[in-house]
């Protein structure tokens, strides 16, 4: 069973999450909530957040989705992923609803809804569709 602290470890052993601040919120079985509280750094010079910290986050939050449902001591690590930008991404926070679709032995599908979060208000900002291999660690 995978639990927040376990997560969160996953996180903190990731350089790049820990440098955009991504923090993981919630996790069950094939699922991750992660959030991220936006800072000048994190936008370009339009004033949204950056595609490329929207799509990390996604990333990464599927990545913690996938790796719940990994058995065996094999790390899901990401094959192919596409990400779909819907409309800019503008608020004080960002939040990442990573899940998984399919799980098998040595693929796993998942994806990720980003929200943008303004006040009360939450937008769908992103969609990203991912496709992790399972390698195994330990031979």
């Amino acid at each position: 069973m995978i639990d927040l602290d376990a997560v969160r470890g996953f996180f903190a052993r990731a350089p790049f999450m820990v440098d955009l601040g991504v923090l993981p919120t919630a996790v069950s079985e094939g699922r991750c909530e992660t959030e991220l509280v936006l800072q000048q750094r994190h936008l370009q010079h339009t004033g949204q957040v950056h595609a490329g910290v929207v799509t990390a986050m996604a990333d990464h939050t599927a990545g913690a989705a996938a790796q719940s449902v990994v058995r065996g001591g094999g790390v899901a690590i990401t094959a192919e992923l596409k990400t779909s930008l819907l409309r800019p991404a503008v608020g004080s926070k960002l939040v990442c609803v990573g899940s998984v679709l399919k799980s098998g032995r040595t693929l796993v599908f998942a994806e990720s809804d980003v929200f943008a979060v303004l006040g009360e208000q939450r937008t769908l900002v992103a969609k990203l569709s991912a496709t992790l291999a399972v390698v195994q660690t330990n031979p």
